[in-house]
């Protein structure tokens, strides 16, 4: 059974940051990647970063510079840091995580808001 516990969203003003962090259940050595998904009110969810077990990494557009995703395998802890937040940065956070036997599993956390007043 696999779990991921996402933290640390909340209410920050724009241009604030947060610092989000996804706990797995066990080592998350057993993932071929990890990423951060939001999904906003009325929109679809979209990747906002992920990060492979290599430690390759792949960010939106819309958060490049801004955002930086990075994991700690010691902790089987991926975080998510998020600077220079703006208002549509506003949305719930999920923890998303990939593993491959035979096929591909898709994991995901509860969610954490984020929300950011402009």
């Amino acid at each position: 059974q696999v779990q991921l516990v996402e933290s640390g969203g909340g209410l920050v003003q724009a241009g604030g940051s947060l610092r989000l962090s996804c706990a797995a259940s066990g080592s998350i050595e057993r993932f071929a990647d990890m990423g951060w998904y939001r999904q906003a009110p009325g929109k679809q969810r979209e990747l906002v970063a992920a990060v492979t077990r290599g430690g390759v990494t792949n960010y939106a557009d819309s958060v490049k510079g801004r955002f930086t995703i990075s994991r700690d395998g010691a902790k089987n802890t991926v975080y998510l840091q998020m600077d220079n937040l703006k208002h549509e940065d506003t949305a719930v956070y999920y923890c998303n995580a990939h593993r491959t036997v035979v096929v591909v599993y898709t994991y995901w956390g509860q969610g954490t808001q984020v929300t950011v007043s402009s």
